[in-house]
């Protein structure tokens, strides 16, 4: 298979000593950079019809317009990950939130995750069910003690944020489930993409932002792969999928147990953190993925500001803004691929 290396801007800005000794001695609350922002919707197979693609691109822009708004503001990357996070999980096209997948017993369980790089603080939660924000829950877990819950754990904190009970689940979910219910769950998961004319699989989505104050956090949601077994943990609830740090923040998709494996978020920013530039990190990550035969992607940004994404899989659909333009990842190529801006 050709690996093919996808870049749109060959620069990439590394921050001097200087200035890296300043951010680790917390000096540079007054050093105001530019805001960055990328978010994913998913990874998985072909979207299929150009309106498909559209459909998507203008979901991913109108939350990348409103988050970057707020990190102009002067919101923190950790908000503006949770306002993210919160605008995909309403949107019923994608698989989080409103429009999650339905496993195999047809109920919805939901995880997601919200990493503070600056605090390099993990919290999630894993198979909450009847929520409407699943990353709410993250967030209030990020002053907890006990900063991951499963079920029963998130079942109790929501009724003791008397938060409403919600039902997220979409009449074209319910459709899909009892389709394949039909043929005994023989597919491996559910579409990412909750609309007739579009397939796609391994569904999540994610938002990394970098803030003016240059700090990072990462957040990631999802509703499962869809007709798997009951309790199935998932990799956007783990450091595997969802890691931050000062030095730089990924959020991956795709095949659950293929990222846990791979360890892929964390993976990649122990490589930045070790000297790689982002592109660099992720580069090797994925060819080492696709030796592998991993089903995955992610996407990251960095202290400097750089912003990268990759994939194994056929789509990754990803939006991001570099502080003067926005762009998508909607029409890479088939097969591994490595960009960065």
């Amino acid at each position: 298979m050709k690996l093919s290396i996808a870049r749109n801007v060959a620069v990439v800005i590394v921050l001097s000593p200087a200035i890296k000794l300043a951010k680790n001695r917390g000096f540079m609350s007054a050093v105001q950079v530019q805001p960055k922002l990328i978010i994913h919707g998913g990874a998985g197979s072909s979207l299929k019809g150009k309106g498909g693609a559209d459909a998507v691109r203008q979901s991913l822009y109108a939350v990348i317009e409103e988050v970057y708004g707020a990190l102009l503001q002067g919101a923190s990357a950790a908000a503006a990950a949770v306002l993210g996070c919160r605008l995909l999980e309403n949107d019923s096209r994608f698989n989080a939130g409103t429009g999650s997948v339905l496993q195999s017993d047809g109920q919805i369980r939901m995880s997601a995750a919200l990493m503070d790089g600056d605090l390099q603080r993990f919290s999630g939660v894993i198979n909450t069910a009847r929520v409407k924000n699943p990353i709410d829950l993250a967030q209030f877990l990020q002053e907890s003690s006990d900063r991951v819950l499963s079920d029963q754990g998130a079942a109790e904190l929501l009724r003791e944020l008397h938060i409403p009970a919600y039902d997220p689940l979409t009449d074209l979910r319910l459709q899909e489930w009892i389709q394949e219910r039909t043929g005994n769950f023989d597919k491996t998961m559910a579409g990412v993409v909750a609309e007739k004319e579009l397939t796609a699989g391994r569904g999540t989505i994610g938002v990394v932002a970098l803030d003016r104050q240059g700090k990072l956090a990462a957040g990631t949601s999802t509703g499962g792969k869809g007709f798997e077994r009951i309790g199935r943990v998932s990799d956007s609830a783990m450091p595997a999928g969802n890691y931050a740090t000062a030095d730089a923040a990924i959020s991956c998709t795709g095949i659950g147990e293929d990222i846990i494996d791979e360890c892929l978020a964390a993976r990649i920013v122990v490589r930045v953190t070790d000297g790689l530039s982002l592109p660099e990190a992720f580069e090797r990550s994925f060819v080492e993925s696709l030796k592998n035969g991993r089903d995955l992607g992610a996407i990251g940004l960095d202290a400097s500001g750089a912003i990268a994404w990759g994939k194994t899989s056929e789509v990754l659909l990803a939006a991001y803004h570099n502080g003067t333009d926005m762009g998508d990842t909607l029409e890479m190529e088939n097969g591994m691929q490595v960009g960065f801006c």
